[in-house]
C-alpha cells in the first residue's frame, strides 16, 4: 500500500483528501503546515507528498524546496493541490520541485486517478 503525506492547513479539506485517499486504499499521513511536512517526511518516508501552496509557518513552495535538499526524501514526488491557479503560482510549484500542480476543487475520483498515475510513473 502506497503512503501519501498530505500537508493542508484547512481541516475540512485535509480530512476530505485523507478520506478520499484512504477509501482508495492508500496509507495517509496528514500534517497542517509546511514546517510539519518537512519534519515528518523523513520520518514517514511517504511514496508521494501532496502540498497546499499557501499554509502558515512555511508555505508549500518553501517546504517543497527544502525537502528537495534533503537527500533521503529528495526523490519523493511532490504534487501541489491548490486553489491558486495563476501561472505564477503554478510556476512557483514546479520551480520548487513539484512534478504536478493540481487545482482545487477536485473530484475525488480524479484525485485518486492522478495519484495512481504519478505513483506509477515513479515506479511505486
Amino acid at each position: 500500500m502506497a503512503k501519501v503525506l498530505v500537508a493542508e492547513d484547512e481541516r475540512d479539506i485535509r480530512d476530505l483528501i485523507a478520506f478520499t485517499l484512504r477509501f482508495a486504499g492508500f496509507d495517509v499521513v496528514t500534517v497542517t503546515n509546511g514546517q510539519e511536512a518537512v519534519e515528518v517526511a523523513p520520518l514517514e518516508m511517504p511514496d508521494l507528498i501532496l502540498l497546499d501552496g499557501r499554509m502558515p509557518l512555511m508555505t508549500g513552495y518553501e517546504a517543497c524546496a527544502r525537502m528537495k535538499n534533503i537527500p533521503e526524501i529528495a526523490n519523493i514526488p511532490v504534487v501541489f493541490l491548490s486553489a491558486k491557479g495563476q501561472e505564477n503560482e503554478i510556476r512557483a510549484g514546479i520551480d520548487a520541485g513539484a512534478v504536478e500542480y493540481l487545482l482545487k476543487p477536485f473530484a475525488p475520483y480524479e484525485l485518486t486517478q492522478k495519484v495512481r498515475t504519478i505513483l506509477a510513473r515513479a515506479g511505486k
